[in-house]
C-alpha cells in the first residue's frame, strides 16, 4: 500500500514537471538533450522530464532607455544624447540560440550606434533634423539585430544636452538673425514704397490735372479734422512761373 502511494506521488510530480503552459504573447523554445526542437505555444503541452528543457520568450513590444552618451559632434561640440528604443522578438528560436542575452545585446548595439551616428553629424543637423536622425538610427540598429530575430520598430532621441557656453552663443546667433531679418524686411518695404512713388510720379507727370485733384483731396482731408486754420497747397507750377520771371528780370 505504501509503495503504491509513493508511486502515485512520484507520478504526480513527474506529471506536474512535464506540463507547461505558454501564454498568448509567449513562445516556448524547447531543447531535447541539448538539441533544439523548436518553438511551441501558446497553450498547454507536455515535456519529457529531465530530457527536455524550455526557455520562454515574450513576443510583446519592449522598450528601454539608452543612457546619456557623451559624444563630440562633427563640428567639435561636446553633447550628451539619450534615446528610447522599441523592439520585439519576431523569431524566438534565433533570439535564444544566436545570442546569449538579446535584450542586453540590443542595448549595447544601440549605445554604440548612437555614439557613432551623432559623431558624424554637425550640431545644427542634430537639432533640426531629428526625424532623419531617428530613421537612420532605427535602420542601422534593426539591420544589426535582424540575425538575432529582433525587430527594432522605433528609435527616438529624447534629449540633447549642450554646454551652457554654446547655449549662450546660439542665443546670440538667433538674436542677430532676427535683427537681420527685421532690417531686410524694412529695406524691402522702403524699396516697394519708393517703387510705388516713382510710378505715381510718372503717372502725375503724364497727367498734370491729377496734381490739382490731389491738392483738392488734401484740402478735403484737412477740413475734416475740424481745424481752425486751413492750409491750401500751392501748386509747384506757380513757383516755376515766378522763377522764370525773376530770371528774365535779371537778364534784362
Amino acid at each position: 500500500m505504501g509503495v503504491a502511494i509513493f508511486l502515485i506521488i512520484i507520478g504526480i510530480i513527474i506529471l506536474m514537471a512535464s506540463v507547461r503552459v505558454v501564454s498568448e504573447y509567449e513562445r516556448g523554445v524547447i531543447f531535447r538533450l541539448g538539441r533544439l526542437i523548436g518553438a511551441k505555444g501558446p497553450g498547454l503541452f507536455f515535456l519529457i522530464p529531465i530530457v527536455d528543457r524550455m526557455v520562454k520568450v515574450s513576443l510583446r513590444t519592449s522598450n528601454f532607455d539608452v543612457q546619456p552618451q557623451e559624444v563630440i559632434t562633427k563640428d567639435n561640440v561636446p553633447v550628451k544624447v539619450n534615446a528610447v528604443i522599441y523592439f520585439r522578438v519576431i523569431d524566438p528560436t534565433k533570439a535564444v540560440v544566436e545570442v546569449e542575452n538579446f535584450r542586453f545585446a540590443t542595448l549595447q548595439i544601440a549605445q554604440t550606434t548612437l555614439r557613432g551616428v551623432v559623431g558624424e553629424i554637425e550640431l545644427d543637423d542634430l537639432l533640426s533634423k531629428r526625424e532623419k536622425l531617428n530613421e537612420r538610427l532605427q535602420s542601422i540598429i534593426d539591420e544589426q539585430t535582424d540575425p538575432w530575430g529582433i525587430k527594432v520598430s522605433v528609435v527616438e532621441v529624447k534629449e540633447i544636452e549642450i554646454p551652457d557656453t554654446m547655449k549662450r552663443a546660439m542665443a546670440r546667433q538667433a538674436e542677430v538673425e532676427r535683427e537681420r531679418r527685421a532690417k531686410v524686411i524694412n529695406a524691402q518695404g522702403e524699396f516697394q514704397a519708393a517703387e510705388k512713388l516713382s510710378q505715381a510720379a510718372e503717372i502725375l507727370g503724364h497727367y498734370p490735372q491729377a496734381i490739382q485733384l490731389r491738392y483738392l483731396q488734401t484740402l478735403s482731408d484737412i477740413a475734416t479734422e475740424q481745424n481752425s486754420t486751413i492750409v491750401f497747397p500751392l501748386p509747384i507750377n506757380f513757383l516755376d512761373a515766378f522763377s522764370r520771371l525773376k530770371n528774365s528780370n535779371v537778364k534784362g
